[in-house]
């Protein structure tokens, strides 16, 4: 953090009182005809040595409010430390399957078997992190889809829902329709060319009033790219590291899934392990880019309040001080006249 001044011109403007000084013509004392006497004039000399001392105390205080009141008409300011600010690039939309059968243990991490929504959940929370930059948000899907999260910055509030999302809270069945109308009335206020929506299903569409294919073409209106990913394994059995275990295979409409993604210019990718599915995430991270630009700025605090303040405040000051002094002197001369004139 730094001061800096946003009118710095305006310190040209400290000599103004002695130029005034020295160009204005001197006011003319008129010296009074009173009667001397050696008393008063020994009592004369006394008072204007104090008077003297007393004038270059107001003549200080009067220079420090001038400056006061030069720095506060300079506007000093305080410059904080540069922010960062990321311009927003995509606005991507992720819908999420949490059906039935998204709870088949057939993906793995570590070794260690898991859910396919676990294993999404892992994968696509990693993705969230670092779209830095991107108006993320979220839907959930079964036989109904719900909008979980609406398009936000807020990327850890994203990934956090997402962790939190339960199986079959939606309903035990896929409306991968209603998914994507949800998404399209949600992205089509955003920069159209910038419009994304990823969706993750192991099914085929079995509930919704809407159908696949006419939300596509609805998304594809609205410039909507849906880039989906399959998720799951064939079916058969897979090697575990508690022996041979059955699963059961996905119910993936894979034709359909790719005409989806055909008509809105999206791609449609198969993701039958978590090594996959990360890969899928980081071609993701290539087709769509997350913004590389950002937005500077120093924050700015207006200091001149503290500056003016002390200058009325010393002003103040110094008008009452200047008028106190010589009301005194008047009183003073005034006796020292009738004085003279008891002795004449």
């Amino acid at each position: 953090m730094n001061i800096e001044f946003a009118l710095p011109w305006v310190f040209w403007l400290l000599p103004l009182p002695m130029l005034a000084a020295l160009l204005l013509p001197r006011a003319v004392v008129s010296s009074s005809g009173a009667l001397r006497i050696p008393f008063f004039e020994a009592m004369k000399a006394s008072m204007a040595k104090q008077q003297s001392h007393r004038s270059l105390f107001w003549l200080i205080l009067a220079v420090i409010a001038w400056l006061a009141l030069v720095t506060s008409a300079a506007r000093p300011q305080l410059i904080g430390d540069t922010i960062r600010m990321p311009v927003s690039g995509r606005s991507l939309m992720m819908a999420v399957d949490i059906s039935g059968s998204m709870q088949e243990q057939d993906m793995f991490i570590k070794g260690r078997p898991v859910s396919r929504l676990t294993a999404v959940k892992q994968v696509a929370g990693d993705f969230i992190e670092h779209r830095e930059g991107d108006l993320m948000g979220l839907i959930l899907f079964g036989t109904n889809a719900y909008l979980q999260v609406p398009l936000t910055q807020d990327r850890k509030t994203v990934k956090l829902l997402l962790d939190d999302a339960i199986l079959r809270i939606a309903g035990p069945k896929t409306a991968i329709g209603d998914a994507i109308g949800l998404a399209v009335k949600r992205l089509r206020e955003q920069p159209e060319k910038n419009r994304v929506l990823v969706l993750l299903t192991d099914g085929a569409n079995t509930a919704g009033t809407i159908k696949p294919l006419k939300a596509a073409d609805l998304a594809a209106q609205e410039g909507i790219r849906i880039y989906i990913i399959g998720v799951g394994t064939d079916g058969g059995v897979i090697r575990t590291p508690f022996g041979m275990q059955r699963v059961r295979g996905g119910d993936l409409d894979e034709p359909l899934l790719k005409d989806i993604a055909s008509k809105t210019s999206g791609e449609y990718f198969r993701a039958r392990d978590v090594q996959s599915l990360q890969k899928i995430y980081a071609l993701l991270d290539e087709i769509e880019p997350a913004s590389k630009d950002d937005i500077t700025y120093r924050p700015v605090d207006e200091l001149y309040h503290w500056p003016l303040a002390l200058a009325l405040l010393l002003s103040v000051w110094i008008v009452f001080g200047i008028n106190g002094v010589s009301g005194i002197s008047r009183s003073t001369r005034n006796g020292r006249k009738k004085g003279g004139q008891n002795h004449v």
